[in-house]
């Protein structure tokens, strides 16, 4: 509740003491569960050093568990971050790991995640053609689930630096010229 308040600081300082509360418990969950929320909040208030720490942590500690869905999450979060300090390459691999265990858990909200990720990242890298592939299927997938995030992608896609680079880029920006990691959930399930 903190956190969607904008209540950072305290959001901050619950997590922390969830976070102790889960160590004494030796609850590897619940820490990981605080980690990737505790990142959050640490990026959103821009300290984006500590928040790839938290997720990193929460990524091992998912990996230790077993626990893909945390890692598709906790991968995300990292492809998110490293958008957000331009480190586009870091953050579409990120994403590209995070989107091949969600095509194969069938987690259509962090396969939507990744691909709104990957696409934000090609946004930044100038590659408008990619960007909106990627973008106009995050948002089938965000309509698709009733995900509130698909007004943000809309909004993405109706941006007019956006709109002005794509205008630009030669019509070769079709799904088909996506990145194959991202034509993968695309195929489908025989299991």
């Amino acid at each position: 509740m903190q956190r969607e308040t904008g209540d950072y600081p305290a959001a901050a300082a619950s997590l922390a003491r969830a976070l102790a509360i889960y160590d004494d418990l030796s609850d590897v969950l619940g820490q990981s569960y605080a980690l990737r929320d505790l990142g959050v909040v640490q990026m959103l208030t821009g300290d984006y050093p500590a928040a790839a720490a938290s997720q990193q942590h929460a990524l091992a500690l998912y990996g230790d568990l077993g626990d893909r869905l945390g890692q598709a999450e906790a991968l995300n979060r990292l492809g998110e971050l490293a958008t957000r300090t331009s480190a586009t390459g870091q953050a579409r691999q990120h994403h590209a790991r995070a989107l091949a265990i969600a095509c194969d858990l069938g987690a259509a909200p962090e396969e939507a995640r990744a691909l709104e990720g990957l696409g934000q990242a090609r946004l930044q890298d100038g590659n408008p053609g990619q960007a909106a592939a990627h973008l106009r299927q995050a948002l089938a997938i965000y309509q698709r689930i009733g995900a509130p995030a698909a007004r943000r992608v809309q909004q993405t896609l109706r941006n007019p630096k956006l709109a002005s680079i794509t205008a630009r880029a030669p019509a070769s920006g079709s799904w088909q010229q996506a990145p194959p990691a991202a034509r993968a959930c695309r195929t489908p399930r025989t299991r």
